[in-house]
């Protein structure tokens, strides 16, 4: 580790610069496996769950469970594809870098930047959703209170070392995991031996699953109009790509991680929600409240709605503190890149790239004063937006895949360690799917504003991109491909690659 900080530093800073391989050499690898699997499944229950999940029923009815399940395959390839990318090109910059690289700069910049659009959106969200949650236990405090502590909070935290914020997302998820796992028992209870479920106006069991209106309530329009909320539940699971760099040992970890998405899909969203619609009607869920207080509520807990407001704010704190490190991590490739301030690129002693977290706590800030003009109810409106933002970076990660495994065959490189599965089929419909998805946010007048915030979005990238990139941000990133440093290590005795310096091990 140290011959290779002594090599970058030896380096000219534009080469520095350029190389992808040399991100990973100033960030402590603090990351062990339990940190990044728990980050994995915190990922998944979020906002999006617990007080979107809501909306995406009342659109869809029973059928949002096929919906979750079409959306988590689509995400599932998702996964695939930045694994595979990751293992190969373990960077900080993730897919940034990776579009950068196999796409073109401007596409690294345009993808990188959105990435860190995406995250401030939903972490706004998130800082709005955590005041409002606390003020049902301390309702005479300012919301903007509230706000404002948790942003000082996590970002001292973010501070610190890369451990310790791998540390407290074990716990946040492990919390969040543990409430998912007790939903779904209890609710399973009730559904076995027919308790009724308070406040239910029918007996609990799957026929609630078909009789009102059956699977397709709302018919196929339905089931279209649920993924802008579907899809917004699972946006940030790409940050799984994002730990590459900070990995212990990515080409373990990444795919353990990467492997485990159907099975979370499935467990809290099909399963969590297939039980709470066999207790509860589909449309008499979230009209009283939360849908996670109506199961604990049902199963006869006093407490139950403070129990539900200590999960779902462990779930805020999660989320939020995942988004200023996702944003932090691709502003610290960008700056490496040449595509944000070079002063991004500068870490602390404890190998924490510092001034992105401040930046997002900066950006974090504007939810205090959103706070006071924004009503409760944009949660559709936020969310579509994030959609947009989240899945135009899905199609460039797709789109950087296909173009590394183009390059892969072309140039006759070693195969891939942890190669994404039914190539290239699953890629191409996956990538149709997604354009399916921006079509579903132009189609419907509630989300039809996110493709014109996103557009004009895409349309500044571009015009900062010809105004002020310069110099080694016009050229593609230039990454170590550890695949082939491994096979030419064995055959010729030394690493391969084009970065100028080597990675560290």
């Amino acid at each position: 580790m140290q011959q290779a900080q002594t090599a970058a530093e030896a380096a000219p800073p534009s080469a520095r610069a350029i190389a992808g391989g040399a991100v990973e050499t100033v960030l402590s690898r603090g990351l062990n496996v339990r940190h990044i699997r728990f980050m994995a499944l915190g990922s998944a229950i979020g906002t999006g769950l617990f007080y979107g999940s809501a909306s995406a029923i009342q659109k869809a009815g029973p059928a949002v469970l096929f919906a979750y399940m079409i959306g988590g395959a689509a995400v599932f390839m998702v996964m695939r594809a930045l694994g595979e990318m990751a293992v190969r090109h373990p960077v900080s910059g993730s897919f940034g870098q990776y579009a950068s690289r196999y796409l073109g700069p401007l596409a690294g910049f345009v993808t990188g930047w959105t990435y860190v659009f995406e995250m401030a959106i939903v972490a706004i969200a998130d800082v709005t959703a955590f005041s409002i949650y606390m003020g049902f236990w301390f309702p005479a405090v300012e919301r903007w209170i509230w706000v404002l502590a948790i942003i000082f909070f996590l970002a001292a935290l973010n501070l610190l070392s890369v451990k310790v914020f791998g540390e407290l997302e074990f716990w946040f998820s492990l919390i969040k995991v543990v409430a998912i796992v007790a939903m779904i028992a209890g609710g399973a209870a009730i559904i076995a031996f027919g308790f009724q479920a308070g406040g239910a106006t029918v007996a609990p069991g799957l026929g609630n699953l078909v009789e009102h209106g059956g699977l397709f309530p709302n018919g196929f329009e339905g089931l279209l109009a649920s993924f802008a909320v579907v899809m917004f539940a699972f946006g940030g699971i790409e940050t799984i790509g994002v730990t590459a760099g900070e990995a212990a040992d990515p080409k373990s970890v990444i795919p353990k991680a990467v492997n485990t998405v159907p099975v979370r899909v499935l467990l809290f969203y099909v399963l969590t929600l297939g039980v709470l619609m066999s207790l509860f009607p589909w449309n008499e869920i979230g009209t009283n409240g939360s849908p996670f207080v109506q199961i604990f509520s049902g199963l006869g807990i006093p407490a139950a709605p403070h129990i539900l407001n200590a999960v779902v704010i462990t779930a805020a704190l999660s989320a939020i503190n995942s988004d200023i490190f996702g944003a932090g991590r691709i502003l610290f490739g960008l700056a490496r890149q040449g595509h944000a301030p070079a002063s991004f690129g500068k870490v602390s002693r404890h190998g924490v790239p510092w001034l992105t977290v401040v930046m997002m706590a900066g950006i974090l800030l504007v939810g205090v004063v959103l706070n006071a003009v924004i009503p409760e109810d944009v949660f559709l409106l936020i969310a579509s937006i994030a959609t947009f933002a989240t899945v135009w970076v899905w199609v460039m990660i797709l789109a950087s895949h296909v173009a590394m495994k183009r390059e892969i065959a072309r140039k006759n490189l070693p195969a891939s360690e942890f190669p994404s599965p039914w190539w290239p089929a699953a890629s191409v419909l996956t990538i149709v799917f997604m354009a399916l998805v921006i079509a579903i946010l132009g189609a419907f007048e509630d989300t039809r504003v996110a493709l014109y915030v996103g557009a004009v979005w895409l349309g500044l990238l571009v015009v900062a991109y010809r105004l002020w990139v310069r110099g080694h941000g016009r050229v593609r990133a230039d990454l170590v491909d550890e695949t082939a440093n491994e096979t030419a290590g064995m055959s010729a005795g030394e690493p391969a690659g084009t970065a100028p310096v080597q990675p560290a091990p």
